[in-house]
This record gives C-alpha cells, sequence and structure tokens, in this order.
C-alpha cells in the first residue's frame, strides 16, 4: 500500500480507504492516526474508554472505522486499582479493535508520568500512563517502578509528597 501523505486517500485492495483524519460527529475537532480519544461506552453509566487511533479508513458506504489500541483503567486490569494508581491513570494495552469512528466522543490527552506530574494544571482530558498492560496474561512492562519512603509505594501523583529533611528521600 501506498504511503499516505496529507489530505490524500489511499485506496487498499479491500475496496476501503485510509484516511488522512476525522472529523468528530457534532464537532469540528480533528483526529488523525496517533491521537488519543474518547470512546463512548455501550454502557452509558460507565466512563468513556480511551484509545489511541492507529489507522482511519472508510469503505465503499462512506462507513468510516478506526483502528485503535486500547488504554485500560487500573480497575479494568487484573489486580484491580491499586493505592497508588492515581485517579488518571491509564496503562497502554496490547488490545487493539476496529469501532466506528460515529462512537468517538472528543479528544484526550495522554501524558508520560513525568510529563504529567509537571502540569500546572490538569484539564479534564488529561491522563497519563507509565505502563504497558499484556490484556491476556495481566503483565506489565516495566513490572518494576521506583518507590519512596519507609511505604515503599510508587509514586502517586495525586498524593501530596513531602522531603524528609534527615533523609532527603520524598
Amino acid at each position: 500500500m501506498a504511503k499516505t501523505r496529507p489530505g490524500i486517500i489511499t485506496k487498499t485492495k479491500t475496496g476501503k480507504r485510509d484516511l488522512d483524519s476525522y472529523t468528530i460527529r457534532g464537532t469540528n475537532k480533528v483526529v488523525r492516526a496517533g491521537d488519543c480519544v474518547l470512546m463512548r461506552p455501550s454502557d452509558t453509566g460507565k466512563p468513556p474508554y480511551v484509545a489511541r487511533i492507529e489507522k482511519i479508513e472508510s469503505d465503499a458506504r462512506n462507513n468510516v472505522k478506526v483502528r485503535v489500541r486500547w488504554y485500560y483503567r487500573p480497575e479494568e486490569s487484573l489486580g484491580g486499582r491499586r493505592q497508588f494508581h492515581g485517579a488518571k491513570e491509564l496503562f497502554l494495552s496490547d488490545h487493539y479493535d476496529v469501532q466506528s469512528a460515529h462512537t468517538i466522543e472528543g479528544k484526550c490527552i495522554v501524558h508520560s508520568f513525568k510529563n504529567y506530574t509537571k502540569l500546572e494544571n490538569v484539564g479534564a482530558e488529561d491522563y497519563y500512563c507509565r505502563f504497558e498492560y499484556k490484556a491476556a496474561t495481566g503483565g506489565f512492562t516495566p513490572d518494576r517502578v521506583a518507590v519512596y519512603c519507609k511505604c515503599e509505594m510508587p509514586y502517586n501523583p495525586d498524593d501530596l509528597m513531602v522531603q524528609c529533611e534527615g533523609c532527603k528521600d520524598w
């Protein structure tokens, strides 16, 4: 398949066309491959799912589909939410899927952990990721993370940390 250039549509063998971008229905927000989005869950009582768009394509009937790589929330992972997981923490999974582009509710930003901790103001659309998650096995990469304090817990950016006067540890 030919590489896509901005504004160019490439036809594939199956009659599908690769699209450079998609405008979220009812908005003027444009998403492209690599962007993170909020996807409408089938259960309206649940928060939106978070995914990274890998590819955008349209079929012969102009139905737009997105291939996504899902982010999991801690409570959706094996082992569930733990004390050190922040409220905005996500895990980038190895779970890929194809969804209708019409289920995209909006854009969001998934920051690296380091960049998230440097944000002056955390907005509703800001999340962070410090682990990759293998959905089939429940395994994490990295499988270890730095711990702090006497409690030897990983850093949770939602909790206030105070530096010890004696050892200078947080």
